[in-house]
């Protein structure tokens, strides 16, 4: 009887590993930071929290829009759903107390997303130009704040991507760059892409030559090209945007992701050659970088203009 006990506790305990392994580890993070609001919600009312019911859930979904957007009340009902499954309980997220309560407060509240600005390549221009004049007195520095924002606006890489990028990532060939990406936030198995960077004509906005210049003007030998955590890209990106006039404010590491996929939209990019780039899953986000890429271009008031 102990054996059949024992056996049962490591099959428990290897399955319950492989439940926390199916998220990556800042997923994890953030559906135990959402459902650790809930947990507080419900304390303060005297609410079961795990297991939950399906009124207390509703009553949350409700304070939530009180002063939170719609887009927020979704992401913190997919971590309870989640946490609950990792424990081994289950919630009815389609049942009409949960579903049609959110369906109401849609209505109220709207589904609108004000996100950060993308970095548009007019912009990146000028932040170039302003750091090729600071090369002058701080070479280093600016050379690798050069090669961060060329290669994150170019690659479409997210801030993370970014300092996780090693030597061994990189193969340079005739047409340009091959950067490889194990890992990343939309590729949970591993299973890896490949980002084409070619040489531009304009070798001051060149990603590839930045990048270059970088290796060689790094003091240190670390394996990883930029040994740094990912909120320098966003500092870094915020300390030019202030410099040249725009409200760094509005923006976020983000902006190198989202500018590179609105401006090659605006220059004739279809979603297919923009998501093999982002390494995007879904289209909904590339369409809608195309539709802001659009307004002024398909506008119905040009025709007053001809």
């Amino acid at each position: 009887m102990s054996n059949i006990i024992n056996k049962l506790n490591e099959l428990e305990k290897e399955t319950n590993l492989n439940l926390g392994s199916s998220k990556s580890l800042n997923t994890l993070r953030a559906y135990r930071s959402d459902f650790s609001d809930f947990k507080n919600f419900c304390s303060d009312l005297n609410l079961p929290y795990l297991p939950t019911h399906i009124k207390a859930v509703s009553l949350y979904m409700t304070h939530l829009s009180k002063s939170n957007k719609y887009s927020t009340l979704k992401r913190r009902l997919a971590s309870i759903n989640v946490i609950h499954s990792l424990k081994g309980f289950h919630i009815d997220t389609k049942n009409p107390l949960i579903k049609d309560n959110l369906e109401g407060i849609k209505r109220k509240i709207g589904i609108y997303q004000n996100g950060k600005k993308p970095l548009l390549i007019n912009n990146l221009h000028k932040i170039i130009d302003v750091i090729d004049y600071y090369k002058i007195q701080k070479y280093v520095r600016s050379t690798r704040d050069k090669a961060i924002i060329l290669i994150g606006f170019s690659g479409g890489f997210r801030r993370s991507e970014i300092v996780n990028l090693k030597k061994n990532d990189l193969e340079f060939v005739e047409e340009g760059l091959k950067i490889s990406l194990r890992r990343s936030k939309g590729d949970q198995y591993g299973e890896g892409m490949i980002k084409a960077i070619p040489y531009f004509n304009n070798k001051k906005y060149c990603a590839i030559i930045a990048l270059q210049d970088w290796l060689s003007a790094r003091t240190n030998n670390n394996d990883l090209i930029f040994p740094y955590s990912d909120k320098t890209v966003s500092l870094i990106l915020k300390k030019y945007l202030n410099i040249i006039g725009l409200d760094s404010r509005l923006y976020s590491g983000h902006s190198l992701r989202s500018g590179f996929a609105t401006s090659t939209a605006s220059h004739g990019a279809d979603e297919r050659s923009i998501m093999a780039m982002t390494g995007h899953k879904s289209t909904e986000m590339v369409r809608r970088y195309i539709k802001d890429s659009n307004l002024f271009k398909n506008n119905a008031l040009n025709k007053l203009n001809d």
